[in-house]
């Protein structure tokens, strides 16, 4: 039955996400695969007789996909460029060799079986679920003489187990590698993740010299929130003199309190970071709140230049990004819903909120210009193509690659251009599950009429299996050597491979499996690379071997 109305078109649209999605609560054996279900129950859909207008399904199918992508781009973009600095390489050479070993048994394949290449390559597209690849086999197929039909067809039975294969490979990781359930894991990325420690001042180096002073003598990266000398409280700035027997609350990073115990002379035993601490009764002089950034000015500012310790009598001790609590550095770029952990008198703290705007009511309306602007970019450069030496079709990033790179680009870089473009957790989260669903509902009603037609064909089995087994396979060795030599946790693991896959539904699944942001953030840093590498991949071995 063919939705002939746009009413039609969301009824059968919404009727395959709910009960997707109501399947996606049910465990079987301990396992569920989340959001997959409603991949399933699109296929199904689509092989008893449900379908929408061309035309619709595309667009929808292309929307869906452009919002998730660019919401999880957005969602990662602030810790994307620092994750780069210092473990992107490692993480894209992983994905890399996965890449690799997914091509080796591709060709061995080959040798064995009586698949021909062009075949063959149609089921490798389909089992890593590239379809920019399978363009680009096609246009190398046309340029030597051969029909582009079998790779297709090797591509559209293949896809489907490729989708859902490495949710699988992950649950066997799981059952085989990790113990218990999964903690949450937080961005190892942070690297500003802050620490606080008291110290006392027995320091005779350091004894009459400001704060200004020992911060610019030193080096480290330090933030005295409290100086106790005496039954006296101060709210320090930079001209505040320290004298020995002074204590100080400071904030900095866990790799510098060695050298500020050093610096001050003695750091207290007592523990300033555990959980529950009510930092307004800890001297009952100076409160300590937290306070959101919600003044549009102020976006992408640099901390210092606020002058919010000689202005208004108040330090920052802390700046918390999402899940993220990063050190209130002078040069500290400031975003849009940044919530600062401010300390001072009561009176000075109420004229600072004023000034930084604490609206939190206005946070819960994202910028939704930014939001369309963004997808519209993202689209425009997926569509720009790229041509490389040695490869003669022209390779583009697509429209899952283009939208991803932009969101990561405006979350990062935003407030850089005072564009806002934040979204609260929940409406980020909101985005990539609409997103998804809608992709996901759209991709199983198109592969459901062909799938079981083409799975009994005398080959079908045969190409299925080996699909499977390109799928599986190295994303399960990769992901094996990875926890074996425990490289990175299990949810960053996840991350690298359901990005060098290209398969954001996995991506779902090991979203709603491990809490935190660990997952997104390692998908998102092989992503780019990987998708552009497999394109080029196919091209290569249709070159080389043909």
């Amino acid at each position: 039955m063919t939705a002939n109305s746009p009413e039609q078109s969301v009824a059968v649209l919404a009727a395959i996400i709910t009960l997707g999605l109501a399947l996606a609560k049910v465990r079987f054996w301990g396992v569920s695969l989340g959001v997959a279900f409603v991949f399933f129950l699109g296929i199904l859909a689509g092989h008893i007789g449900f379908s929408l207008d061309h035309n619709v399904l595309l667009y929808t199918e292309t929307f869906g996909l452009a919002i998730f992508v660019y919401a999880l781009g957005l969602q990662v973009g602030p810790g994307f460029f620092n994750s780069l600095r210092q473990d992107g390489m490692k993480l894209n050479l992983w994905g890399l060799s996965l890449i690799l070993v997914g091509t080796i048994l591709t060709v061995v394949f080959w040798q064995l079986t009586p698949v021909d290449l062009p075949e063959m390559m149609g089921i490798y597209c389909g089992a890593t679920t590239n379809t920019p690849a399978l363009g680009a086999a096609q246009q190398t197929l046309k340029q030597f003489g051969l029909s582009g039909g079998g790779a297709a067809l090797g591509c559209a039975i293949t896809y489907p187990l490729g989708v859902v294969g490495v949710i699988l490979a992950m649950i066997l990781l799981r059952k085989f590698f990790i113990k218990g359930d999964v903690e949450t894991e937080k961005s190892q990325y942070a690297s500003d993740e802050t620490f606080v420690a008291l110290f006392d001042v027995v320091n005779p180096g350091i004894n009459g010299k400001t704060l200004g002073q020992i911060a610019d003598q030193s080096h480290l990266k330090f933030i005295v929130s409290r100086v106790w000398r005496g039954d006296e409280v101060i709210v320090p700035s930079s001209s505040t003199v320290l004298l020995n027997g002074d204590s100080v609350l400071s904030v900095t990073t866990k790799r510098e309190v060695s050298a500020l115990e050093i610096l001050f002379g003695r750091r207290s035993a007592e523990d300033w970071n555990k959980e529950g601490i009510d930092w307004n009764k800890v001297d009952g002089q100076i409160e300590s709140r937290t306070i959101v950034l919600s003044n549009p000015s102020l976006n992408g500012k640099r901390l210092g230049h606020l002058h919010l310790g000689s202005t208004y009598g108040v330090n920052i001790s802390r700046v918390t990004r999402g899940d993220i609590r990063l050190l209130a550095t002078y040069d500290l770029q400031l975003q849009y819903g940044d919530r600062l952990t401010t300390v001072g008198k009561a009176e000075a703290l109420d004229n600072a909120a004023k000034y930084l705007g604490n609206a939190i009511q206005n946070l819960n309306e994202p910028n939704l210009g930014s939001i369309f602007l963004g997808i519209l970019l993202g689209l425009g450069l997926g569509a720009i193509p790229i041509s490389l030496p040695g490869i003669s079709i022209p390779v583009k990033l697509g429209m899952a690659g283009g939208p991803i790179i932009v969101g990561i680009l405006a979350g990062a870089f935003g407030p850089t251009f005072h564009i806002i473009t934040f979204t609260t957790r929940s409406a980020n989260s909101m985005l990539r599950r609409l997103g998804l669903s809608l992709y996901l509902a759209c991709l199983g009603l198109d592969s459901g009429p062909q799938f079981f037609q083409t799975v009994i064909r005398p080959e079908g089995f045969l190409w299925l299996g080996i699909g499977l087994a390109i799928t599986v396979v190295p994303v399960f060795v990769v992901g094996a050597i990875l926890l074996k030599m425990r490289k990175f946790a299990f949810g960053t693991v996840c991350g690298i491979l359901c990005g060098s896959m290209a398969n954001p539904m996995a991506l779902g699944y090991a979203n709603d499996s491990v809490h935190g942001d660990a997952p997104s953030l390692s998908y998102a840093t092989v992503y780019p690379l990987c998708m552009f590498v497999r394109v080029v991949v196919v091209q290569i071995v249709l070159i080389a071997l043909l």
